[in-house]
């Protein structure tokens, strides 16, 4: 592989990086953009396919961590709530710390599709746990969709299912930070972590409260991602 090529292949996977980890959320389509859609789609039907212009087909490594915003620590320690961690998840320095184990990300041009990202990032085997008195709940199997800026996982009270694949947590990408490189490694920190409207009443349900509110700030997430998975 030439220079030149190494050097594109780098930059698109770190462009890809920038606008597929945790991006600015993407809002639904609204009747005039599905109508301009649909008006343009006809005229265009000839033409080929829009191409991506980056794509990682399997991420390999990496985290995505959590810095734990003071409210929602506050808010923990006023529901009596004890924050640990699942599987090979990690809480260090008031951030939490999922090991990137597996997805893919493909990028298209902005305005060409919707959404213009699509894929999962995926974090099997770690997780949040939440623990009052001899409740336990357990966040764990975290599956990022950077096309509605959302995270799925699976939930367990007790040790027992209460749901899979929910929706845990809104993502907000409108502050996130301009990408920074340490050599292969693409690192996106801002994306704001907000509990999602529908764990809001589960753990509300779960733990015999009212005040865990949709939007509730979690966090700030900072993902570290290889520019070089393939």
């Amino acid at each position: 592989m030439s220079t030149t090529t190494k050097f594109t292949a780098k930059r698109g996977l770190a462009a890809l990086a920038l606008a597929a980890l945790i991006a600015t959320p993407l809002a639904a389509c609204s009747s005039s953009d599905s109508d301009s859609s649909s008006a343009s789609s006809s005229s265009s039907s000839s033409k080929s396919a829009p191409k991506p212009v980056a794509a990682i087909d399997a991420l390999q490594g990496k985290t995505t961590a959590i810095k734990l915003d003071q409210g929602f620590v506050d808010a923990l320690t006023t529901l009596k709530l004890t924050p640990g961690t699942v599987g090979d998840a990690k809480l260090q320095d008031g951030s939490l710390i999922f090991p990137i184990t597996g997805g893919n990300v493909t990028v298209f041009k902005p305005g060409e599709v919707s959404p213009y990202v699509i894929g999962q990032i995926q974090h099997e085997g770690s997780g949040l746990s939440l623990t009052a008195g001899g409740t336990k709940v357990e966040l764990t199997n975290l599956n990022v969709d950077p096309g509605v800026s959302r995270v799925y996982g699976d939930v367990t009270v007790n040790g027992k299912t209460a749901v899979t694949n929910a929706f845990l947590f809104q993502l907000d990408g409108r502050t996130l930070q301009p990408l920074k490189t340490e050599g292969s490694d693409a690192i996106l920190t801002g994306t704001k972590v907000e509990i999602s409207e529908d764990a809001a009443p589960l753990l509300n349900d779960t733990f015999k409260t009212d005040a865990v509110k949709p939007g509730l700030l979690v966090g700030i997430a900072t993902i570290t991602v290889d520019t070089q998975s393939k």
